[in-house]
Order: structure tokens, then C-alpha cells, then sequence
């Protein structure tokens, strides 16, 4: 794994924001405010995930998507826009393309009870038994990311002006995604289409993304002077960046900015590549209506009012999956 993290994007600890001192807890606050303004993405050191976890879970990961095609697809469940299970190839395109992005992928979501899950219109999780260990580490993986997410939007509560707590019930219980991706070698591949790239340029739907480091180099993000910048974590650190409900929320006060994953060099096009972001969504009856304090002459409202729900779900159509 690459060593190297883009210069602009700046590292914070989230042990200084669940620290004692005051100025600790602000630093980070201001750190994080920051670069979510200017850049949208920020590396978070000691966010609970550990190397032995990381370990686990890819290579239950890898597992399931080395098992036969006829196999994964017994996970593909109809009529859930692939918010659980498995996602065959090339069927998520981006906004506004209509070649799919060259990946698979699978999800798992909140692991309730059958009553939550039935009150907020969630489907079940399902978890392939070919591979016992998936449900497991894709559980533990879920909490952790959820765990630190809830503190990273408590610093973006506190940043906005808002009440420390402000998004904790919006997020509780929220509709949350954890997203394990493969990326299939290209070389010689009956699954590759022209013009088609492993992710096109896009923002992600939710309030935020935790991706913890991919096993090869893609990910690049596209800066303000429209230069696209590579970016890869630490091994010791996540990526975090800001997602379009956030954005739409304060009103572009913080910027989900765009990013994509580059099909490799063509020595390196029989190489695969595995990603697993966490998705940070909050419940649908969220109101995502842009926030009072995030409009003003020189920013009036950019965004009509919608919920959460209504916002994923115009999305997924826009996208290709309902």
C-alpha cells in the first residue's frame, strides 16, 4: 500500500476531540471545519479500526468475490435498489452516464432488530455462508466506522455553530452503508466496456464517507483549479470526506467534492483492486432544508427543501439502481 497522502489534505486525531482539553477539542474542531470547507476530504488518525480487524475483513472480503458468478448472484436480491447483498458488475453507473462503472460490490446495513428494521423501511442484511467469516467482520467494521462518524459529525455540529449533538438522532439507527467493493482486473476481460472506468466522477449521496485505505492505488479527487489530485491513506489512517446531504444541508458551506477511481496503467490491468467505504447516512425523516445560519446575501439557498429518504431516493435513480 502507498505511503503517500496528498499535502493539502490535512491529518487530524480523534483522540484530540475525545480528549479532556478544551484546546485540543477546538483544534480539531477548527482543523476539520477547515479543510471541509475548502477541500472536503481529511485523514482521521485513531478512529477505532484496527490493522487486525482490517485484515479480517478484507480477506473475507476477497472470498466472497473470488466465489463463482452463479454463487454471488444468489445475493443479488430484486427490488431493493442493491441497499443489501450483492451488486453484480458494470450495473452503478454515475450521474449522469450511462455506462456502468467497471466494479461489484456488496452491502450490508444496520444490524437491528426485525421490528426497527420494519419501522424504518429497512430490508435485512444478508451475508453469504460460503464465506462464514463475512458477517462478522463486516459487523464489527459497520459499528466502529459508525462509532467514529458519530464524532466526526459532532465536531461538524460544533463547527456549524449547532448544539454538539445535533445529527447524534438523525444518525442513530440512520441508514447507513457498509460498501465492499471489487474492482476486476481488466486485462482480457469480457466485463469491460469502452469508455468505461472503475468509478466515474461523482459525490457521494450521504452526510459522510470513512474509507479506510484500498489495497491499490485509483482514488483521485478533483481540486478547485480542476486539477484531479491522487489520494491514498495512511495504513494508520481513514479518509473522510463530505457527502452531498451535508453539502446540501449547510448550504455548500461545506463542499462534497467530486472524486473518482482510474483504471490502472495498462502494466498493472490484471491487477484487481478491493475498497470498503462506510457510507454515513442518517435516518430518511432527516430534514436536509439548507440551514438558517449556512444563508445569507452573499450565499442565499441553493437547494429546495427535501428529506433524506426522498434525496436517496432520487439519487439511486439516478444512478441505475431503482
Amino acid at each position: 500500500m502507498s505511503d503517500i497522502l496528498y499535502e493539502e489534505i490535512p491529518s487530524v486525531d480523534l483522540n484530540d476531540f475525545i480528549s479532556d482539553d478544551p484546546a485540543r477539542k477546538q483544534n480539531f474542531v477548527q482543523t476539520l471545519g477547515d479543510a471541509y470547507q475548502n477541500i472536503g476530504f481529511v485523514a482521521v488518525k485513531n478512529h477505532g479500526l484496527s490493522d487486525e480487524l482490517s485484515a479480517r475483513l478484507y480477506h473475507s472480503v476477497k472470498q466472497f468475490f473470488a466465489l463463482p458468478e452463479t454463487t454471488k448472484l444468489a445475493y443479488e436480491l430484486e427490488g431493493l435498489g442493491g441497499q443489501r447483498g450483492y451488486t453484480a458488475k458494470g450495473k452503478e453507473h454515475a450521474k449522469g452516464r450511462d455506462i456502468g462503472d467497471l466494479k461489484e460490490f456488496y452491502h450490508v446495513g444496520q444490524n437491528i432488530s426485525a421490528a426497527d428494521l420494519d419501522r424504518l423501511g429497512y430490508p435485512q442484511n444478508i451475508f453469504p455462508k460460503e464465506v462464514p467469516e463475512f458477517k462478522a467482520a463486516t459487523l464489527e467494521a459497520f459499528h466502529t466506522l459508525e462509532g467514529a462518524g458519530i464524532q466526526i459529525l459532532r465536531a461538524i455540529a460544533i463547527y456549524l455553530g449547532l448544539n454538539e449533538f445535533y445529527f447524534d438522532d438523525q444518525v442513530r439507527f440512520g441508514n447507513s452503508i457498509l460498501r465492499a467493493i471489487h474492482y476486476f482486473p481488466l486485462a482480457n476481460n469480457e466485463d469491460y466496456t469502452e469508455g468505461a472506468v472503475r468509478a466515474a466522477a461523482h459525490g457521494d449521496i450521504n452526510l459522510i464517507t470513512l474509507l479506510m485505505g484500498a489495497s491499490a492505488a485509483g482514488l483521485q479527487i478533483l481540486r478547485r483549479d480542476g486539477k484531479w489530485i491522487p489520494v491514498t491513506a495512511l495504513p494508520d489512517q481513514i479518509v473522510v470526506n463530505v457527502g452531498d446531504m451535508l453539502e446540501r444541508l449547510t448550504n455548500k458551506k461545506l463542499k462534497s467534492t467530486i472524486h473518482r477511481v482510474v483504471n490502472p496503467p495498462q502494466e498493472l490491468s490484471n491487477t484487481p483492486r478491493y475498497s470498503i467505504p462506510f457510507f454515513m447516512h442518517p435516518i430518511s425523516e432527516m430534514d436536509l432544508t439548507c440551514l438558517s445560519s449556512c444563508i445569507d446575501d452573499h450565499n442565499p439557498k441553493n437547494f429546495a427543501d427535501i428529506t433524506a429518504g426522498e434525496f436517496l431516493t432520487q439519487r439511486l435513480r439516478e444512478i441505475g439502481l431503482i
